[in-house]
């Protein structure tokens, strides 16, 4: 039996590449009820969103076993504004969160069961997902996050650039992978409440301020980040409206959401 784990939500409503995301209707429903539904699915203990937008708590008015935690705007990243929810909610230090992004309406309850696993197997602060990358249009794409590994399961690096740079292979062909070790980082994170406020205090590192990545910050300050392989395909977040287009197509073929019940 997987220990108990709470999965909690940041949304927030200022995203520049797709305004009011969580509020975007996907199969007529607001994209963060679908991603509540995943942490449902998930079986978890508790369910709560970290907001600093009303309108997000309000929409989530109607729904069952789901705890909204208004937060400040001036969050730099997701984990902080959680930082926060932890101290309002008074989260024990050894409560294990999972943070669920609030643009992940697809996620697979075995990947957010299989996250929460990885922190307690490893006992390194903090653990999260990789898959393998495909193609080479992934490979160099910046908005996809590459990782590097070490042989026990342990995070060397994050980037949104190409990882790892494969010198000759490169200097042949850039579109036919010259190897299979690639590695992209699913943005599914486990953590201990404790390490949560810890990380909250943390001041923001210059690889992650230059890279844009939080998970930059826990390595600068030489703490592990354990990396387990999904155990099933995780389909990619919504950051834009081809995105949001994409996932109406990926319904519209036979991939119905779960029901969410309302109160």
């Amino acid at each position: 039996m997987i220990t108990p784990f709470i999965v909690a939500i940041p949304a927030r409503l200022a995203s520049t590449r797709l305004p009011n995301k969580p509020l975007q209707l996907l199969a007529g429903e607001p994209i963060i009820a679908h991603v509540v539904r995943c942490a449902q699915a998930a079986g978890a203990a508790q369910v709560v969103v970290a907001t600093d937008a009303s309108e997000i708590a309000d929409v989530l008015a109607g729904f069952a076993q789901v705890e909204v935690c208004m937060t400040r705007a001036d969050h730099v990243s997701g984990s902080d504004r959680l930082a926060e929810c932890a101290q309002q909610l008074c989260w024990p230090d050894d409560a294990v969160v999972v943070n669920l992004q609030g643009d992940e309406p697809f996620a697979p309850a075995s990947c957010i069961q299989a996250v929460v696993r990885a922190l307690l197997e490893s006992q390194a602060a903090m653990a999260t997902l990789a898959s393998t990358i495909a193609s080479s249009a992934e490979l160099f794409d910046p908005n996809v996050v590459k990782l590097v590994r070490r042989s026990d399961g342990r995070a060397l690096y994050f980037s949104r650039a190409p990882l790892p740079w494969h010198r000759d292979g490169f200097a042949r062909d850039r579109v036919n992978l010259p190897f299979a070790c690639g590695l992209r980082h699913i943005g599914l994170y486990a953590y201990r409440a404790g390490f949560l406020r810890r990380f909250a205090a943390m001041a923001p590192g210059q690889l992650e301020q230059i890279e844009a990545l939080e998970q930059l910050r826990v390595l600068e300050a030489g703490l592990d980040i354990a990396v387990a392989l999904a155990p099933e395909p995780f389909p990619g977040g919504i950051d834009t409206a081809h995105d949001l287009a994409r996932a109406e197509a990926y319904l519209r073929a036979g991939n119905p959401p779960p029901t969410l019940a309302p109160r």
